[in-house]
């Protein structure tokens, strides 16, 4: 009796032992920092007792345990809907019915399940989407939006999805199909151009069916603005302030595009809420990303990584044992064709089983980026003022409803952007009275 497990078996053993230690880990993150959040409420920092008053402080701690404790039915409902795509054979029951519909055409079925995916993924995700915007975001006073402009967004993004995403599957899979064993290295050069070119035409072609773009119009504050990026060497196409206010009370501030299509856009909530020295000093942090290279830097690891998942999905889409030990038959039935590799099933399923690995890769990350944002903030005091930046930051705390009080394991694993206590002592500024 051979007691060994089969690649299919210990594959699935694997994938659900992972699932569920990653689910298990982010519970109780949240957890964490939902009892962290909750024993500070009743007291302001003292560091921020000047600036931040008592219900500000006790506004920010209620929407981050109410956002916590949506966060953390969404982690139940999507690793339930992870498994049942999986290991309890939704993918296979899709892709079996799309067969018994279409047939097996090359390229067809293939598409066609990429496609059901997505709406199906979609319409699962609606509910928790409404529930964020019409009622969480509405109940702290952020959400701006009505249910004619959701249900506008909601008719535009889908259409450029379907514009610009069905055209570039269905690239995708003739490709597999047709250039053989090194598929994947002609695909990862098509995805790298086509975010290359998103970087160049977003800005202008695909933004602006969202939002109203215009001219900064303040003389003094363009003065000030354009003074600054000549100190910094750094060229932009223009200024422009968007109607951020139409969608959500949130502040911002962007560059966005590539090369000489880069823009300086600034949400028009920022610029009533911070005066003129300080969205000088937050547009010198967003410069400080730009000195220190760390845009080129993300783009590039995203260039490699993009490269060695393409690598390791090549091999494994030639392995039955991915498909069969994550719930799904890997070739089209030979009653319906013959034995022909649905790329589409391999694609999805990397999509599905990566960031169930990746997760346990957040603290690196989360890592990484805030050191950017230490980078960017030294940056932007020698350039501007580090407490111009530091009473930015900490209006945007208070407009934003960012609590001061988070858990600080739970800050190490998610947080791209240090704590306020950690950015204002790291620049070397104090909290000013307001």
């Amino acid at each position: 009796m051979n007691d060994s497990l089969s690649p299919a078996l210990l594959t699935s053993l694997i994938f659900g032992a992972v699932l569920l230690a990653s689910v298990l880990v982010k519970l109780w993150l949240a957890s964490r920092q939902a009892r962290t959040v909750a024993a500070h409420r009743g007291a302001v920092p003292a560091q921020f007792a000047s600036v931040i008053g008592l219900p500000a402080h006790q506004r920010a701690a209620d929407y981050t345990q109410v956002k916590l404790r949506l966060g953390m039915l969404e982690t139940a409902l999507a690793a339930a809907i992870l498994l049942g795509w999986t290991l309890l054979g939704g993918l296979d029951w899709l892709n079996g019915w799309l067969l018994d519909w279409l047939g097996p055409r090359p390229l067809l079925q293939p598409l066609a399940l990429l496609i059901a995916f997505a709406v199906i993924n979609a319409l699962i995700d609606l509910p928790v989407s409404l529930y964020q915007t019409f009622v969480v975001e509405q109940r702290f006073g952020f959400n701006k939006m009505t249910a004619a402009l959701w249900l506008t967004d909601l008719f535009k993004s889908t259409l450029v999805s379907i514009v610009i995403g069905v055209p570039l599957a269905a690239l995708v899979l003739w490709l597999m199909a047709a250039t053989g064993a090194w598929w994947w290295l002609w695909t990862w050069g098509l995805w790298m151009g086509f975010s290359l070119a998103v970087l160049v035409v977003y800005p202008t072609v695909i933004a602006p069916l969202f939002n109203k773009f215009q001219p900064l119009h303040d003389e003094s504050l363009k003065e000030r603005v354009t003074a600054l990026m000549a100190r910094c060497g750094f060229a932009a196409k223009g200024l422009f302030v968007m109607d951020g206010s139409r969608r959500s009370a949130h502040a911002n501030a962007y560059f966005t595009g590539f090369g000489a299509a880069k823009r300086v856009v600034f949400f028009d909530t920022l610029l009533e809420q911070l005066s003129p020295p300080e969205v000088e000093a937050v547009l010198a942090h967003e410069l400080g990303h730009f000195k220190h290279k760390h845009i080129l830097k993300r783009i590039a690891g995203l260039f490699a990584f993009s490269l060695a998942g393409l690598a390791l999905l090549g091999w494994l889409a030639q392995q039955g044992w991915f498909y069969t030990g994550l719930g799904v038959a890997p070739h089209l039935p030979a009653s319906m064709g013959g034995q022909v590799p649905n790329h589409a099933l391999a694609l999805l399923l990397f999509m599905l089983v990566v960031p169930v690995f990746a997760f346990f890769l957040s603290p690196l990350m989360a890592r990484l980026s805030r050191q950017h944002e230490f980078e960017a903030d030294a940056y932007a005091a020698a350039q501007a003022s580090a407490q111009d930046l530091s009473n930015a930051l900490l209006k945007l705390y208070k407009d934003n409803a960012s609590t001061l009080t988070p858990d600080p394991l739970y800050v190490r694993f998610y947080y791209s952007h240090p704590p306020a206590s950690e950015r204002i002592a790291r620049m070397g500024a104090h909290v000013q009275p307001a």
